[in-house]
């Protein structure tokens, strides 16, 4: 159910009794339809019961002469007539024991749903019978739309945003990397679910600046098919013939199939430089040891190569030298806070 049918729920919820005194004269009181649909699914991909509540009714109203479904209404042979009724008119209209569908406007139809929850408790008037029927759901994944709608009009009317460049946000994506991390570590559901939006802030802000290339522009649409075409080429035990039962053999068809689409000259090839030292290391250990080469560490004397070795080291027993250290500086942060007489950090109760 969408946000905007909450008071029409409300308005159709209740016991048959609540909804449709008795009727002394014994007429047939009809049958209103609410008829709902969401903006995130294309304009005319209706339910089958709602086609037939369409087909079927007597009369259908829209407060919206814009809504996007009633040029699709209308070319299925739907009459569609642009009228906001009151929940007194709508009643009137349904006597006999005729339906009306009244197709629900983006805010709802408070007032419309208002009024016939006002008519019900009155318990003077014998309603219709009141249906809520949502014609359209939002699929998982809908409210990416939304992103990508709202990035596109902060881009053109924000004096700040329509002014940046994949060099001047580079910066952010870092700093919301490292947030994620740190909602990860603590353990703060709430603050991960923040986190993981400002990230995906990041890849459809740069994707809307992408458009505007004038040379090879590309879209949020061509980032996620780029990704979802990987996906598919690095997992052939899932989408393919192959087969994987563990972990390790999973790992082995990624590095099979990437190695074949980079055809890189060195395992080196494709490895940040530019990320922090321990993860640098540790990834760069990591390659030699997939790859089976003998690589002895490069001999130097200095904090750096003692360093290196311990990354390297924390490489092979599977310890992630920068959570590692993390941890440990946690708990130098809170052994200063008890030096300061201070009680612990908030993070320390977080169950990790």
């Amino acid at each position: 159910m969408n946000d905007v049918t909450a008071s029409a729920a409300s308005a159709a919820s209740g016991s048959p009794d609540d909804r449709r005194p008795a009727d002394p004269t014994g007429t047939a009181t009809g049958r209103v339809v609410l008829l709902t649909t969401s903006h995130r699914v294309a304009p005319g991909l209706l339910s089958w019961p709602a086609w037939e509540a369409l087909r079927t009714a007597d009369r259908v109203l829209c407060a919206d002469g814009a809504h996007p479904q009633l040029p699709y209404l209308r070319e299925a042979g739907i009459t569609v007539e642009e009228a906001a009724p009151t929940a007194e008119e709508l009643v009137a209209a349904c006597a006999g024991g005729r339906t009306a569908v009244v197709v629900a406007t983006g805010e709802g139809e408070p007032a419309l749903t208002d009024g016939l929850a006002r008519l019900a408790g009155s318990g003077r008037v014998a309603l219709p019978e009141l249906e809520l029927l949502p014609a359209s759901y939002d699929l998982p994944g809908a409210r990416l739309l939304d992103l990508v709608q709202v990035m596109d009009r902060i881009r053109a009317e924000c004096p700040w945003s329509s002014r940046q460049t994949h060099r001047g946000l580079a910066k952010y994506a870092v700093e919301e990397s490292y947030e994620l991390v740190e909602a990860i570590e603590d353990g703060d559901r709430d603050e991960l679910r923040e986190e993981l939006g400002d990230v995906l802030l990041q890849v459809v802000f740069h994707a809307r600046i992408a458009q505007e290339d004038e040379e090879a522009p590309f879209s949020v649409d061509d980032v996620a098919a780029t990704i979802v075409a990987k996906l598919i080429h690095r997992h052939p035990h899932v989408f393919g013939d192959a087969t994987a039962t563990t972990p390790e053999e999973v790992k082995e068809h990624w590095l099979r199939t990437k190695a074949a689409e980079k055809r890189r000259e060195s395992v080196t090839d494709g490895v940040p430089l530019h990320q922090p030292g321990l993860a640098l290391a540790a990834k760069l250990a990591s390659r030699v040891r997939t790859a089976d080469l003998d690589v002895p560490m490069p001999a130097g004397a200095g904090i750096g190569y003692d360093l290196l070795a311990l990354a390297a080291r924390a490489e092979q027993e599977g310890v992630d030298p920068e959570a590692a250290l993390r941890a440990a500086a946690r708990a130098y942060r809170d052994a200063i806070r008890e030096a300061e007489g201070l009680p612990a950090h908030p993070t320390d109760t977080v169950d990790r």
